[in-house]
């Protein structure tokens, strides 16, 4: 009886004695496979179009923000209260910081206290000294009595004018013991916590704020282009002449691109470089643009007039360089480079 090993290496010799006959028979018969023609390749003639061709060029840069602020801190004193969330937008005249108020508010108190007796004593000094004129035309006080008088009005008289203008700096410290906003933008994270002293012998950074609804960026340019454009539009004017020059905006992480405008150029040329720096300045509402991004900036070039244009696909490379296949007479084509 044969076992199950036995039955599989029976059926693989017959399988293998099949395939040796078939190839036996077809040596026999000398048959050869047959050789499939390729297709026909599918070729494409398009006619060239003629039109204006403004060639752009771009150049690298950075973005910076529209208005940038420092907040810092003024007067000495502990920090008592932050009432913005940070990385937010905040407002113009928006609370941000408030470091302890009552050292400033007692000290504006005594201020207002000193005035107030030093106007009482400008009041009675003016009194006397009306006396005094008075009792003189009489010869009842000597004259060297008015003139002392008047000295003491005129004393008191400043010392007023003294105290008044210490009023006006304890109010203005204890102004700056509160912290606004003085632009609308994006406020970063505070950088000294809540009970730390600030203001100690320098002024404290607290945090900034950053404007970046319009947002700049800022480029070099070659000495070469800048003359070329400056030729093209005839001299540079002002850009409120309406002559300002269009630019694009790009962000190659995100394929982003923003139309704006050039504002700015520098007025000389760096002599080290040949180059120029100009800034222009991009729409952001949407913050979609950060201050010290990598950014690319596409701006006007030459124009070329009733230039031909092509399909990308139809140009060739070999090395003789580029070139095209063109359809002339007779239906006869040749390479044109």
């Amino acid at each position: 009886m044969k076992t199950r090993d036995d039955r599989a290496v029976l059926g693989i010799s017959v399988r293998f004695a099949a395939l040796a006959i078939v190839v036996v028979f077809l040596l026999a018969c000398g048959g050869q496979p047959e050789a499939v023609a390729p297709p026909v390749p599918e070729v494409t003639v398009a006619t060239p179009t003629v039109q204006d061709v403004t060639v752009f060029a771009e150049f690298v840069g950075s973005t910076e923000a529209y208005q940038s602020v420092e907040i810092r801190a003024r007067v000495q004193g502990y920090l008592d209260t932050m009432a913005f969330e940070p990385s937010s937008f905040v407002r113009k005249g928006q609370l941000l910081f408030v470091i302890e108020p009552e050292p400033y508010e007692a000290q504006r108190d005594r201020a207002s206290a000193n005035l107030k007796a030093a106007e009482a004593g400008l009041r009675r000094a003016e009194s006397d000294l009306e006396r005094l004129e008075q009792a003189v035309r009489t010869n009842a006080v000597s004259q060297q009595e008015v003139t002392r008088a008047r000295a003491e009005r005129d004393q008191a008289s400043a010392a007023m004018l003294e105290a008044q203008a210490a009023l006006t700096n304890a109010e203005i410290q204890l102004q700056y013991t509160t912290l606004e906003s003085p632009i609308d933008g994006l406020v970063t994270r505070n950088y000294v916590d809540l009970g730390n002293l600030v203001g100690a012998g320098e002024s404290t950074l607290l945090t900034t704020v950053r404007d970046i609804d319009p947002i700049y960026a800022y480029f070099e340019v070659s000495e070469r282009f800048v003359a070329r454009i400056l030729e093209e539009r005839e001299g540079y004017r002002d850009p409120d002449e309406g002559s300002a020059i269009p630019a694009t905006l790009i962000l190659d992480e995100t394929g982003l691109e923003i139309e704006g405008e050039i504002d700015s150029l520098e007025n000389t040329v760096d002599t080290g470089t040949g180059t120029i720096r100009i800034r222009g300045v991009f729409p952001n509402g949407d913050a979609k643009i950060f201050p010290g991004f990598f950014v690319r900036v596409r701006l006007p070039g030459e124009l070329y007039e009733d230039a031909l244009l092509v399909e990308e696909t139809a140009l060739g490379t070999d090395l003789g360089g580029r070139y095209l296949m063109i359809v002339g007479d007779d239906d006869i084509v040749e390479r044109r480079y």
